[in-house]
């Protein structure tokens, strides 16, 4: 399932770019108790993901490992050019919401995460979900496989093995799925947020920590242009009806599960900072055998520091703030100095998840020297 749902993740997390306007910034709350309760589950609505999205990577990067095939990971370039691919992606909804009716567009929207979110959260809960069925129930093996060109041009489009508990799990989520649909109730939202944002950290990969300081550095220039420099974001993230972002009613206490006052998260504020420090704990399980967790722990409450900072000067300002503003000195600036501090920031700037094949040539061509010297020798 990994192979589908890592497509589908891309596209919901370039999507809740578009949101980031509203990022823990909804309505003024009534009270502040309220307040404090919805921001309070947010942040901790934000941190599951990526500590569970972390420890999922890890694993999902070790089996990669074992089973021979190498982790999807974005590259330089990738990084590079992604913030340019979601500012063409943020001004074409811009476009769309002022040329058609939000409605019908969000109509499509609607099916589309509909379809994407009920994979996702399959995703998750199969493997619990599984272990509650009688193993007396009848199982099958499926294999769906799609593929495009031929010889030795042939790629995989689609790769989906699946057994019929699978197919049991998928029609649960189903059910959520149509309480969605439904009612679109902001509890049904947040299931789906939350599914798309642990797949996203777990099968995003970064390769190294350069390629994570061009994507961060890129995607924290273009949250401060759109959202400063343009209403674009702003008005798209308030056309947008999509489960993309993770909402807490801050009404809760007064209207119980009917509020409708809500404070915000973009799936985007969690996805990037995450796949980010999901990289410095898959380092730390390299580096010294996962015995020191000290630059995941140090990316996880960097993150925890940027996030509450967020909050506390958009109440101080009373203005949309764009959380990478803080999130991506903070997720970026305090691990890199640990590392400084540790003399570990060679060895850190030098990881590689897949270390790529034009620096193990030198290495094999030095092997191969040194073989020759040697039997020169005898």
């Amino acid at each position: 399932m990994a192979d589908v749902v890592i497509n589908e993740t891309l596209a919901s997390v370039n999507e809740s770019l578009a949101n980031n306007a509203t990022n823990t910034t909804g309505r003024i709350p009534a009270t502040p108790e309220g307040a404090a309760v919805a921001y309070g589950s947010l942040i901790l609505m934000a941190i599951m993901p990526i500590f569970l999205g972390s420890y999922r990577s890890v694993k999902h990067h070790k089996e990669m490992k074992e089973s021979g095939e190498k982790t999807d990971s974005l590259s330089r370039k990738d990084a590079a050019m992604f913030p340019l691919i979601a500012s063409v992606a943020l001004f074409g909804l811009y476009v769309f919401f002022q040329v058609f009716s939000k409605e019908y567009i969000n109509m499509l929207l609607t099916g589309y995460f509909f379809f994407l979110g009920v994979l996702a959260l399959a995703h998750i809960l199969s493997p619990v979900f599984v272990r509650f069925i009688p193993t007396s129930f009848p199982n099958q093996d499926y294999h769906l496989l799609f593929t495009k060109g031929k010889g030795d041009k042939i790629e995989d489009v689609v790769n989906y093995k699946f057994t019929n508990k699978d197919v049991v799990c998928l029609a649960f989520c189903a059910i959520f799925g149509c309480w969605y649909l439904w009612k679109k109730h902001w509890i049904a939202n947040n299931l789906f947020g939350l599914a798309f944002a642990i797949n996203g950290v777990e099968l995003l990969h970064l390769n190294n920590v350069v390629t994570g300081c061009i994507l961060l550095g890129g995607l924290f220039f273009y949250d401060i242009f759109w959202v400063f420099g343009t209403d674009v974001m702003v008005t798209v993230a308030k056309s947008f009806e999509a489960p993309i972002k993770l909402v807490f009613p801050q009404d809760l206490l007064e209207k119980g599960l009917d509020a409708n006052n809500f404070a915000m998260l973009g799936l985007g504020d969690i996805v990037i900072p995450g796949i980010f420090i999901a990289l410095l704990l898959r380092f730390d399980v390299s580096h010294n055998g996962g015995r020191s967790r000290t630059y995941f722990i140090t990316g996880f409450i960097a993150y925890i520091a940027g996030l509450v900072a967020t909050i506390i000067v958009m109440h101080i300002f009373k203005h949309a703030q764009p959380a990478l503003l803080y999130l991506v000195p903070a997720c970026l600036g305090l691990p890199l100095l640990v590392a400084v501090i540790k003399g570990d920031i060679k060895v850190l700037f030098g990881y590689e998840d897949n270390p790529s094949e034009s620096e193990d040539a030198p290495v094999k061509a030095k092997g191969k020297n040194t073989k020759q010297v040697s039997k020169k020798d005898k």
